[in-house]
């Protein structure tokens, strides 16, 4: 329901502000511009699904050995003691909770593509408990609260673009992103379960956002000591590292359980390209929104107006160069990355806009991208407070990427 109004605003919106544009500025392409945006746009959530298409039979289909191997049942047996706090409709040893730790280990190490079929293996077995198929389940909405708040410990793209853009030492943000978005996810577990009534001072809990803030400290004070060359090769050569064990790891689980490897890969690879099919409408829906949103100068509209607001009560704006990215990132995340490289490429890789920029970037996942891509595969309708409780924790990293700016760099 609540894409629903957000859908229709974004065209309202839009329309509102291309017609004040035609009728009081003169502009005669903001229409056309309008349409060519809506139908590249289209052009382009077709092209994501079709490139989805690959990576979810590859690893749905590693999934499934993984899953008739044993290996996903014994990540779900190491998770259980939080995720039975985080997750408390889920049943004790259900294999989801194997798929939303592997969901949760992608997104850490950056590593999307991986990240996203996990994802949607793990909507579609919570849809399997959920007892009202068109509405949100408690579970689903932690789910996707996490997964939109975009927790990544290695920002290696973030890193690399700096590296191409000339920046002088390409991994200085590396701290305020781990601050930013640790800030974000904090805040949507804290929100989901103020929401849910979890109480958030069971000892499990407690020990594991404690242990989460000393490993995150740990990290940082790891990569802050290499040398600055070495930080993006390092957290690559880890990340993929990991990545290919993992594949190797569930192909050995299945071979010493002694099932047939070849066919349950095809068996799960078969799931992963009906779920690509589900989500093209899904997906192209909120991109068309986004699209014309943006093509209308919508979005120009709010940025201006809070830097005319904020000059208004005496405060710095120096921050405003990197609203764009922070206003886009829940939006788009090709049109956050855009904005990102524009602002490096306009105020400096080394400016202050130019690294607010990329903590912006890095703080916070795509939440309407996350929700639509994700809750579209499995048909839900009805998503609840979910919007929200994102964009609460949006907001939060919006904030963090400020403040942390500030502190590093002003």
């Amino acid at each position: 329901m609540v894409l629903n109004y957000i859908w229709i605003a974004f065209f309202l919106t839009a329309f509102i502000v291309a017609l004040g544009k035609l009728l009081i500025g003169g502009d005669t392409t903001v229409f056309t511009n309008i349409i060519n945006a809506s139908f590249e746009s289209a052009k382009l959530g077709f092209e994501i699904s079709l490139g989805l298409t690959g990576i979810l039979t590859l690893w749905l289909g590693i999934m499934k050995i993984g899953e008739k191997g044993g290996i996903i049942q014994v990540f779900s047996r190491l998770c259980s003691p939080v995720f039975r706090k985080l997750f408390p409709d889920i049943p004790a040893g259900h294999p989801v909770t194997g798929s939303i730790f592997m969901n949760i280990s992608a997104n850490l190490l950056g590593l999307d593509n991986a990240a996203t079929p996990m994802g949607l293996k793990t909507m579609q077995q919570l849809q399997e408990l959920n007892p009202q198929k068109s509405q949100a389940s408690n579970s689903m909405i932690m789910f996707l609260c996490i997964n939109a708040s975009g927790l990544t410990l290695i920002p290696i793209t973030i890193m690399m673009y700096r590296i191409q853009l000339g920046a002088a030492n390409p991994s200085d943000v590396f701290l305020p992103i781990l601050l930013a978005t640790f800030s974000s996810t904090l805040v949507a577990i804290l929100a989901v379960c103020i929401k849910q009534r979890i109480n958030i001072f069971q000892k499990s809990l407690l020990i594991f956002f404690i242990g989460l803030g000393l490993f995150i400290g740990g990290l940082a004070w790891l990569f802050t000591s290499m040398e600055e060359e070495k930080v993006s090769l390092y957290s690559t050569l880890f990340a993929n590292t990991l990545l290919f064990a993992i594949i190797c790891g569930f192909i050995v689980s299945g071979i010493r359980k002694k099932i047939n490897v070849y066919d349950s890969f095809i068996e799960g690879a078969k799931e992963g390209f009906s779920t690509a099919i589900t989500i093209i409408p899904y997906l192209i829906a909120i991109l068309v929104a986004i699209a014309v949103f943006r093509a209308s100068g919508a979005m120009d509209i709010i940025i201006e107006g809070i830097k005319i607001g904020v000059t208004s009560i005496g405060l710095d704006a120096e921050f405003v160069g990197g609203l764009p990215t922070l206003l886009m990132k829940p939006l788009s995340g090709s049109g956050a990355r855009g904005m990102m490289i524009d602002a490096m490429n306009t105020y400096g890789a080394d400016s202050f806009v130019g690294r607010l920029a990329c903590i912006a970037q890095g703080s916070t996942d795509t939440t309407f991208y996350v929700i639509a891509l994700y809750y579209g595969s499995i048909s839900i309708r009805n998503t609840r407070y979910t919007v929200q409780c994102s964009l609460l924790a949006d907001l939060a990293s919006a904030i963090a990427a400020i403040v942390f700016a500030y502190i590093f760099f002003f």
